[in-house]
């Protein structure tokens, strides 16, 4: 995320922090994305082109292959692909260089973004009910509507673009990436949960039946709405109390996401590669 300051304002000290503070959230964010990026062409990629496609199978918890199924194969894989596809191509939207100085290639890489965010929904949400493919059926419910709000955000930020609505098609393309980041975002909160609150403060494993649900809509929502007060502080460069309170909450976020970062990498995906 970047600030655009108005011409006729001075830079006021407060925006600098909030600034910063987004900067920071991006740099981890970057550094996050890649690894996961990593991780699927390590994992998925190189299974997917030697024809060992039972080896999708090898990471816990996901049904990737299945006998006889040769749709629902195809959907998983494709879905799998256009993910770590929609990674990096949503990164590259967020280079403020990018946007500035080669707005051409910002604009087919926003459309490419856009296209396959939808393909991804679409196909996650077959997946889920066509397919069956979850675990309980709140995460089905949260995987759900993280599809469904991907859908809506793609549609605003495509109709805010053609309709040359510039600061409107910033806000929703935004939007859309912090929904589409969702499955990155609940690996993230998974394992910084572990690591904090079933690690450091020990929290009994008879509360996750609680902690579940929250992670499953939290993953995506919480973003999502750090995001909201981002925006909200960043058109308000003079409220000095709510461009400390908005970096202190990106800060404190970025910072919980790192333990995530560094958990999801360490423990979730090189264990398996």
């Amino acid at each position: 995320m970047s600030a655009t300051i108005p011409s006729d304002l001075t830079p006021a000290r407060p925006l600098n922090v909030v600034t910063r503070s987004a900067q920071f959230w991006f740099l981890a964010t970057v550094v996050g994305q890649i690894g996961f990026f990593l991780f699927i062409i390590l994992f998925y990629g190189t299974r997917t082109i030697s024809g060992d496609f039972v080896g999708w199978d090898d990471k816990a918890n996901i049904l990737g292959y299945e006998a006889g199924d040769p749709t629902g194969n195809f959907a998983f894989i494709s879905h799998v692909l256009i993910g770590g596809l929609i990674t990096l191509s949503g990164l590259a939207q967020l280079v403020p260089s990018v946007r500035k100085k080669h707005p051409t290639v910002h604009r087919a890489n926003g459309r490419l973004f856009l296209a396959l965010s939808l393909v991804g929904a679409i196909s996650g949400l077959w997946l889920t009910w066509g397919r069956g493919t979850y675990l309980s059926i709140h995460q089905a419910m949260g995987v759900s509507l993280n599809g469904v709000l991907i859908l809506v955000f793609v549609y605003f930020a495509w109709r805010s673009a053609v309709q040359r609505r510039f600061t409107d098609h910033e806000a929703w393309a935004l939007r859309t990436f912090m929904v589409v980041s969702g499955v990155w975002f609940f690996r993230l909160a998974i394992m910084a949960w572990y690591l904090i609150g079933r690690g450091l403060f020990g929290a009994p494993s008879g509360c996750q039946i609680i902690i579940d649900p929250i992670l499953e809509f939290g993953s995506y929502l919480l973003p999502l709405a750090i995001l909201e007060l981002w925006l909200f502080a960043r058109a308000r460069p003079r409220a000095a109390w709510l461009q400390w309170s908005a970096a202190i909450v990106i800060t404190m976020a970025t910072l919980l996401m790192c333990v995530g970062i560094f958990g999801a990498i360490g423990f979730m995906w090189l264990p398996v590669l």
